[in-house]
């Protein structure tokens, strides 16, 4: 089928999307400059395989980069290459200027060259509905104007915009997405589902910030992967597509599901009780994409009920607890903000 480049694939959305995509044929080339949240137990399964491979770069290393296009020819180029946790960008935006926007910068460039001679390739750029900022009302379209409340979702902003230029300016084949919240297997505990996980797991207390009625568009990271692929097969370029759930809950819903699930699981110990915290500086009240677009045009729409995908994504971790092991304990229970 060929070969594909995907980005940040130690990750949880990357590690997801090669899964797929050695299911569907191609043979991945992940490249990865390894961080915090760079996992190799996401890849494990795939250490072996022929359709396989692992290179260990940063996007800002343009001559690498140049290298591995070159020789490796993909036929599409994922990005999935991202700093993307809030509270980190809220600590310490500087990482977030650097990865997300100057590594998207020197992946244009080479991109740009590559794609003259290689006039079939496709550049996905994968981005975020926090760009669109507070939904208090309704759902964000593509052409909805961008407003983004967090160093994070800013850095995003101006990635979708630099690629948008890129083709406008450059003609260049790329096409970008934008997702809601996902959740499922392999996602780091520094976000909120796999984060309230290890603490029931650990007889933990459950940390919600502020009141719990954040809400957000919750949609399982196989549904978005499948979307993806979809995207590069079917999408026009110089598009951009909405991918989301159409289901839309806030947090203190999503940690009453998980006890529940966890009742029928296992024992939970007496610690496993709902806490506030402080809440997030900036905090936004509510996401929510209208994804039509998607559906109407490429024919994909989402498959996984949420109360069955957040089933899965609990036994997943149940069943690997080996994952939780292999992250820094820091990483895992550091969260801003103090219990009420």
């Amino acid at each position: 089928m060929g070969n594909i480049v995907v980005t940040g694939g130690l990750g949880f959305i990357g590690s997801n999307l090669i899964q797929l995509l050695i299911k569907k044929k191609y043979r991945v080339i992940n490249i990865d400059k390894i961080t915090y949240s760079s996992n190799f137990y996401n890849t494990k399964n795939y250490n072996k395989s022929s359709k396989y491979k692992f290179i260990k770069c940063d996007l800002n290393n343009r001559s690498k980069i140049n290298r591995i296009f070159n020789k490796y020819k993909p036929l599409a180029i994922f990005n999935l290459a991202a700093e993307t946790h809030v509270d980190r960008s809220i600590d310490s935006p500087e990482s977030f200027i650097k990865s997300n926007i100057l590594g998207v910068f020197n992946l244009l460039e080479i991109f740009k060259k590559y794609s003259i001679k290689y006039k079939k390739t496709r550049l996905i750029h994968i981005s975020t509905d926090e760009v669109f900022g507070d939904i208090l009302k309704g759902r964000s379209h593509e052409n909805f104007p961008y407003k983004p409340s967090s160093p994070y979702a800013a850095s995003k902003a101006a990635s979708d915009h630099l690629v948008s230029s890129y083709v406008r300016t450059y003609k260049i084949p790329a096409i970008v997405t934008n997702c809601s919240n996902n959740y499922g297997p392999r996602q780091h505990p520094e976000k909120l589902i796999p984060k309230l996980i290890y603490n029931i797991l650990n007889n933990k207390s459950l940390p919600i910030y502020g009141n719990g009625k954040n809400s957000r568009e919750w949609i399982y990271v196989e549904d978005h992967c499948e979307a993806l692929l979809k995207v590069f097969q079917k999408g026009e370029i110089g598009e951009f597509y909405n991918i989301g759930s159409n289901r839309n809950l806030n947090n203190l819903e999503i940690c009453k599901h998980l006890i529940n699930i966890a009742k029928r699981k296992i024992k939970i110990g007496p610690n496993v009780k709902i806490k506030f915290v402080k809440d997030r500086p900036g905090h936004d009240v509510r996401y929510a994409l209208n994804s039509k677009k998607i559906i109407t045009k490429l024919k994909w729409k989402n498959k996984i009920d949420f109360k069955k995908g957040l089933e899965k994504t609990f036994l997943w971790y149940l069943n690997n607890t080996n994952y939780y092991k292999s992250l820094s304990k820091n990483d895992i229970e550091k969260r801003i903000g103090k219990i009420k």
